[in-house]
């Protein structure tokens, strides 16, 4: 199986989403390296915490080309929780935030109100938009893991693959012929999540 480098920039939950990949088979670094994440067949960025904090270690580790360069390279890409976020535009998180601009968009927040709890935590369902390699064996309400308080509202909507209910309709996964970007947790969402990452190195493997 071919390497993957998950990118490091210092948050995260990186243990556990090396642990997910290696546990459907796949040799899976946690890495800064420049060098690394080139010569890798696939590139994961995951992500928790804050959108500002994120992008200002991703400017100091000098990771926010390298990412750039990545996707729009067209290397195979995955982007978990905070790493589906940061690839729009900007995020409304405490204040406005530049992102990475590869896709546009807004992260906008939950509003409180009508028992809606903030974060939004736990187990919800998949509703999908469209097919891609990445949700095969995936299904119309299929369980995933959630733990956020912000959401995207991305400007094209071609790119959504999934949809959750959460208060309203929010895009909880995007596809492109080589990226796949999750609001969820696969490496937390069981079955389910673990399906998403072996597509993914299947997906790889291929490339």
């Amino acid at each position: 199986m071919s390497e993957i480098a998950i990118i490091d920039y210092g948050m995260g939950n990186l243990r556990s989403v090396q642990k997910g990949l290696e546990r459907v088979g796949c040799q899976a670094k946690v890495t800064r390296d420049a060098g690394q994440i080139l010569s890798a067949r696939g590139v994961v960025l995951p992500g928790v915490g804050a959108f500002n904090a994120c992008m200002e270690n991703l400017r100091c580790f000098g990771l926010v080309q390298l990412i750039r360069q990545v996707v729009l390279g067209k290397k195979p890409f995955l982007g978990i929780c905070l790493g589906f976020q940061l690839l729009f535009t900007e995020s409304e998180e405490f204040g406005l935030q530049k992102g990475l601009d590869l896709f546009p968009g807004r992260v906008v927040g939950f509003r409180q109100g009508n028992g809606l709890k903030v974060p939004h935590m736990g187990w919800n369902r998949l509703k999908k938009k469209k097919e891609s390699p990445f949700l095969e064996g995936i299904s119309d309400g299929d369980f995933v893991y959630f733990v956020h308080s912000y959401y995207v509202a991305p400007a094209d909507g071609s790119a959504v693959a999934t949809t959750t209910e959460y208060g309203n309709s929010f895009v909880s996964s995007i596809a492109t012929d080589h990226l796949f970007a999750c609001q969820f947790h696969p490496e937390k969402s069981q079955e389910v999540g673990l399906r998403i990452l072996a597509n993914f190195a299947r997906f790889v493997e291929k490339s």
